[in-house]
């Protein structure tokens, strides 16, 4: 995690030094704090927005320096828009903004939670801080000659001033558990390949027992032991072993059947055999986004002890090329006793998904299974980098996924799934091959993986184009975006506690 941030929350008030943000509504208009804050300065502001054509539309901001009246350095006013048509998810992304507007050279800021209908409320609050939290993320570890600024954005200090401060905190408390959870996934996709190889990603992951997260990590054998084949066939041409890591949080009833999250883990993609072009490869140290997800999903569900039997599964390995490696008509046999036909290497995230897909099936009997992988290309040639493939065998499981996306951000399509497209992965030496070729191929991906899954209700979330290197927004500024987590953690809050 970052750590450039102090967050805390104080009862309404003008700040002697730093920046001071400030939120209107469209037509310049301030809630009762922020006039209080800004009654020394006169007219100061409105002159301001005259001469810079301010009007306090959403996503607009007026920046003055040394405001006269002030004893602040800096104030910042940022546009809303339309106050009643702001929802939760526009908070967190006001938060993300006030933070973007607050100078590297700062080391205190102050946002004043109000607007013209008074004081915002706590959970809203706790979304702009949410927001704040998420925007303060910085991978930086690996820059030795840091800039003076730089260092002091490490000990920025933001205070949200607020009507209920005892209100905000608690409000607060669940949101900061899951930016915590979101802010691992993010290093844990930012690292290196050559720092954060599969056994040192099982180590990590380790790292939850301090949260009563029990962890059992599966090594080459025990994975060798339950017939892991597929698994261990991607891994077999790296130095480093391949790794499965089962995580339990046990916050529900006794014997209630969990929800299961698995993620693909690949630390390092070069294709294997069917060897990937060199440009951009060095991209493939993100290719276990999915298994990063999980990994800070259950951070997030046990730091706010949520009600709720959760269990996240890993397939952690490193697809490399060498004398050992699998081979383009090589056959697998799964642990669930069917085939597969290895048509290319580089199709290998279904290969781990199918062992740990059933391995979870099998050994928890799951409420469902959502699956998170950065699968295929093909998924970010159908949608862009703005929506995740979503793919399901149950309805309600899909709408809901659906729902919270929309509500939070994180946002996913449905895509189809019928038997018209497993006659594409039919093989003529095996059960299936794990390719169908070009056409269609984040859903013959995802017609694989259903066949491990029996009937469980089951959905399998590619987030290729969201997890990596996806646009910039107002909540995050990194390579790793964090995907899943905030959905994944809205979910079972929505509809499974």
């Amino acid at each position: 995690m970052s750590g450039r941030l102090k967050l805390e929350f104080a009862p309404f008030a003008t700040p002697a030094k730093g920046v001071l943000v400030l939120f209107c509504e469209e037509g310049v208009k301030f809630g009762p704090a922020a006039r209080r804050a800004l009654a020394p300065t006169g007219d100061l502001v409105m002159r301001a927005a005259a001469a810079d054509r301010f009007k306090g539309k959403s996503g607009s901001a007026l920046d003055l320096v040394a405001p006269p009246g002030l004893d602040v350095s800096r104030l910042v006013v940022i546009g809303v828009g339309k106050a009643r048509d702001l929802k939760a998810q526009d908070f967190v992304k006001l938060g993300g903004g006030a933070m973007g507007k607050i100078p590297a050279t700062a080391s205190e800021a102050t946002l004043i939670a109000d607007l013209p209908g008074g004081a915002i409320r706590p959970e809203r609050a706790a979304e702009l801080a949410l927001g704040a939290q998420l925007r303060a993320y910085a991978f930086d570890r690996y820059k030795t000659k840091r800039k003076e600024e730089e260092e002091k954005a490490a000990k920025l200090k933001v205070t949200i001033a607020v009507a209920g401060v005892a209100a905000a905190e608690k409000a607060f408390a669940p949101r900061a558990a899951v930016a915590d959870g979101v802010a691992i996934a993010r290093d844990l996709v930012n690292e290196p390949a050559n720092v954060l190889y599969p056994e040192e990603f099982a180590r990590r992951a380790g790292s939850l027992k301090k949260l009563g997260v029990v962890v059992e990590v599966l090594g080459i054998k025990e994975m060798k032991k339950l017939g892991m084949n597929a698994l261990l066939g991607v891994g077999q041409g790296s130095e480093h072993e391949s790794r499965t890591v089962i995580m339990r949080w046990n916050g529900g009833k006794r014997g209630a059947a969990p929800l299961a999250f698995v993620g693909k883990g690949v630390c390092f993609d070069t294709g294997g055999i069917s060897i990937k072009p060199a440009g951009n490869m060095e991209d493939m140290k993100g290719d276990m986004a999915g298994a990063a997800c999980v990994v800070g999903l259950m951070h997030a569900l046990a730091a706010r002890k949520a009600k709720v039997n959760a269990i996240g599964a890993i397939g952690i390995v490193e697809n490399m090329a060498d004398g050992k490696a699998q081979r383009p008509g090589d056959i697998v046999t799964t642990m669930s006793g069917q085939t597969i036909e290895i048509i290319n290497t580089d199709a290998e995230g279904r290969l781990v998904l199918s062992d740990v897909l059933h391995y979870v099936n099998k050994h928890f009997k799951p409420k469902f299974m959502i699956d998170l992988a950065t699968l295929t290309g093909a998924i970010i040639v159908a949608l862009g980098q703005e929506y995740a493939g979503l793919f399901a065998n149950d309805d309600k499981l899909a709408e809901r996924l659906v729902k919270v996306g929309n509500e939070i951000g994180e946002r996913v399509w449905r895509m189809p799934l019928g038997p018209e497209y497993d006659k594409m992965i039919d093989s003529k030496f095996a059960d299936m091959k794990n390719t169908g070729g070009r056409h269609g191929g984040a859903i013959t991906a995802a017609q694989l993986l259903q066949r491990f899954v029996d009937k469980t209700p089951w959905a399998h979330l590619d987030i290729a184009g969201t997890a990596m290197g996806s646009p910039q927004t107002e909540i995050n500024r990194s390579w790793g975006s964090g995907f899943g987590v905030r959905l994944l953690d809205r979910l079972v809050a929505e509809y499974y506690e």
